[in-house]
């Protein structure tokens, strides 16, 4: 009788643990950062294939996108004269011509010049003189990108596209497609622990991926937890690259309308169907602030600011006082 059920019970856990998913997690560096994809199914050899298919994908946008990369087709663009380029890099100017109108001139990809001059290209961040950001404001306007059939050139000399502001995304939401053309239904993919896909849900949750929010101003604490499925989420924060001059902090989100770093924020959080989206609108938001954000911000997208409610612009390290305030946007 005890056998019967010893055996009963080895039948049951054997059973349990052959329909149990099974996880794998893999990072790959690129874009100046770490992708991680945690993915789980049924099947190792299906799995392990399908995250190394989605890394080759982020390697790839990279050889395509990094302006690091002398050979990217981004760099080709950068030397100032008409190329002929992929259809995709193609869609992805469109698409980031398309952010700056609705943004009104917020969101810019070409930030190139202004990025260089404040020292945040290959660098921690200078304090430019006056002169130097007017001049790199003549070379800044996404309207001075012309497209005609392949080719992509600039009306201005001296113009740079960067694509700091969207690549990161693009790059998940190519992981992403990846994954499912194996079949995957669970998967999460991140990049740089800043821009989030969550897909499905995970084994242990069935409402989806818990995914945290830091509080700007110290990393050991949780500003917001929010869970996702099947969305993306990508945040921006003045404690990513930022200096000190004079005491007062600096950081490395642009306004390309003023060719100064944005004040008034310390973070910026967007939830969005697509992580291409959620990363360019964190952008806009920063730097226009709650009001605006409130009127214009796309319909269906969730947004989490922490303000900066200080007297003077003083990051992430905080002042004496209330100083900050965390909430979603109306």
């Amino acid at each position: 009788m005890i056998g019967t059920r010893l055996a009963l019970l080895a039948s049951v856990v054997l059973a349990h643990a052959s329909t149990s998913p099974l996880r794998i997690e893999t990072s790959i560096d690129a874009m100046g950062g770490s992708f991680d994809i945690i993915a789980y199914g049924p099947d190792q050899n299906v799995l392990r294939a399908a995250t190394d298919a989605a890394g080759d994908e982020i390697k790839r946008i990279e050889s395509v996108m990094s302006n690091y990369i002398p050979t990217s087709e981004w760099s080709e663009i950068n030397k100032g004269v008409p190329v002929r380029v992929s259809a995709e890099t193609i869609d992805v100017l469109k698409a980031c011509k398309r952010y700056n109108e609705v943004s009104g001139g917020a969101f810019d990809i070409t930030v190139g010049p202004l990025m260089k001059v404040w020292g945040f290209y290959k660098g921690t961040g200078r304090l430019p003189h006056r002169a130097e950001i007017r001049t790199a404001l003549t070379r800044i306007g996404s309207n001075k990108i012309r497209i005609e059939g392949d080719r992509v050139w600039f009306t201005q000399p001296g113009m740079e596209i960067d694509p700091g502001g969207i690549g990161k995304g693009y790059a998940v939401d190519r992981a992403v497609d990846v994954l499912k053309q194996y079949g995957i239904t669970s998967a999460l993919v991140s990049a740089a622990r800043s821009s989030i896909y969550a897909m499905g849900t995970p084994p242990n949750n069935p409402e989806g991926w818990s995914v945290n929010i830091r509080d700007p101003k110290d990393a050991k604490k949780v500003a917001q937890t929010v869970v996702l499925r099947d969305q993306s989420m990508s945040t921006s924060g003045n404690y990513e690259k930022f200096f000190f001059a004079d005491g007062k902090l600096y950081s490395h989100i642009m306004d390309p309308r003023t060719g100064y770093p944005a004040q008034g924020m310390l973070s910026v959080s967007v939830i969005a169907p697509r992580c291409m989206d959620s990363e360019a609108w964190t952008k806009p938001i920063y730097i226009q602030g709650r009001a605006w954000a409130e009127q214009h911000k796309p319909h269906g997208f969730r947004a989490f600011v922490c303000e900066d409610k200080s007297a003077g612009f003083r990051g992430p390290f905080g002042t004496q006082g209330e100083t900050e305030s965390c909430a979603w946007l109306r």
